[in-house]
């Protein structure tokens, strides 16, 4: 079967490592993830992933915790090359190549983030996962996530979540809420409607790069997403 797109920036939440636990990192989830990435990129798929850091460190009230926000971003950042390295190592034990690369330099485990070389190692067909968000407080996964698609030129952002697409409301909360299968840029500021940070969710629709909400925790949506099937919200243009 013949993917859909050829170059994907996936993008997850920290918070979907934890799988069901409270705090950290669930094995089952990283293995689940490992085989859905692997099934897609014996498919030819280029693949590159950001990862939050929310289920290790989640910015908190300054005023709270007396940690500056400044700081406790970097803190974030730190967190999100620990999920990278996890997930590495997932990939690695189900023979997937990968490359880490950090927006903060830590010679000893990751590769300094270079667009270009990120960019080779996508076309030999590693997977390259994108730690330390952009590098700078201030600035989300989201954005980073966006930031890194734009650069690889990726076909699309796929966003991993808990939910299977974009609803009118939030569908935990509100039992009538209705799902989208497709929808604009526009239609979700109209609408207010939470896809992305503002910051990370302008950074598309000013480069025209669509975005697909799905639901990662369901085992082989990733590849049913890359392959073209009616799977989550696509958001474009």
């Amino acid at each position: 079967m013949l993917p859909k797109y050829k170059r994907i920036l996936l993008k997850l939440s920290g918070e979907s490592l934890m799988g069901d636990k409270n705090f950290g990192l669930d094995s089952d989830v990283i293995a689940q993830y490992a085989m859905d990435i692997k099934s897609i990129t014996e498919l030819g798929v280029q693949v590159a992933i950001v990862i939050g850091g929310g289920n290790i460190y989640r910015g908190m009230n300054e005023a709270e915790t007396g940690i500056e926000r400044a700081h406790g971003d970097y803190m974030g950042m730190l967190a999100t090359v620990i999920n990278g390295m996890a997930l590495q190592a997932g990939l690695e034990r189900v023979g997937v190549y990968t490359r880490l690369q950090s927006a903060i330099k830590m010679e000893q485990i990751a590769e300094p983030y270079i667009r270009r070389r990120a960019i080779r190692h996508l076309e030999k067909g590693r997977v390259v996962i994108f730690g330390a968000g952009t590098g700078n407080p201030y600035f989300t996964t989201d954005t980073a996530g966006s930031l890194r698609a734009i650069e690889i030129n990726a076909d699309v952002i796929l966003k991993g979540t808990r939910v299977d697409g974009i609803y009118t409301a939030d569908p935990e909360k509100d039992p009538l809420a209705t799902k989208f299968n497709t929808i604009t840029f526009q239609e979700c500021l109209s609408r207010n409607l939470r896809v992305m940070d503002m910051t990370a969710f302008t950074l598309c629709m000013e480069n025209n790069l669509p975005i697909i909400v799905f639901d990662m925790n369901k085992g082989g949506n990733l590849r049913r997403v890359v392959t073209g099937e009616k799977v989550g919200t696509l958001v474009r243009g």
